[in-house]
């Protein structure tokens, strides 16, 4: 299954300013975050972002925070309660995750946003935990559960679906 891009949502969990430096490969995560919230923006994806408890944990990093049309404040791990799925746009049934830490926070809203009907992709590349191990965990359980595994590039040129379309130069120099 294809991921399209005027069915998709782009969903940035919790990259968070006091977050991200204690999250394995955090400087690339946040690149790879940056990279898909641009890519969405050139082709008209929707990005929203989640904070956990802005007020103690910061905001999202201001490149990402910049990106997202809207970004939902939480206190619950998984942001569905808390009007992620209300905030979606209704006709756009893909939704792209990245974000931390991908064994709490991006793992129990992938699983509840699979629970509603939603198809998932993880960026794997997009999403880290303080431990690696965790995050290799969440992805296996996220895949075992529906969700599909991808990288930022996969998800670019499936949005992009051919080497015509208008944006492809873009896009393809922000990969490059």
């Amino acid at each position: 299954m294809l991921m399209k891009a005027a069915q998709s949502t782009l969903l940035l969990i919790d990259v968070q300013e006091k977050l991200m430096p204690a999250i394995t490969h955090g400087g690339s995560i946040i690149d790879r975050c940056f990279l898909l919230a641009t890519i969405a923006g050139l082709l008209d994806v929707p990005v929203i972002g989640t904070e956990q408890l802005p007020d103690k944990l910061g905001h999202n990093l201001r490149p990402v925070r910049d990106l997202c049309q809207n970004t939902i404040a939480k206190d619950c791990f998984d942001a569905c309660p808390d009007g992620l799925i209300e905030a979606l746009p209704e006709a756009r049934q893909h939704i792209v995750v990245g974000g931390c830490e991908a064994h709490v926070c991006m793992l129990q809203t992938a699983l509840s946003l699979l629970d509603a009907g939603y198809k998932v992709w993880v960026v794997a590349d997009a999403t880290g935990s303080r431990r690696e191990y965790d995050r290799d965990i969440a992805l296996d359980r996220l895949r075992q559960s529906g969700a599909r595994i991808v990288t930022m590039e996969m998800v670019a040129f499936e949005w992009l679906v051919h080497c015509r379309h208008p944006r492809f130069r873009e896009v393809q120099a922000l990969i490059k």
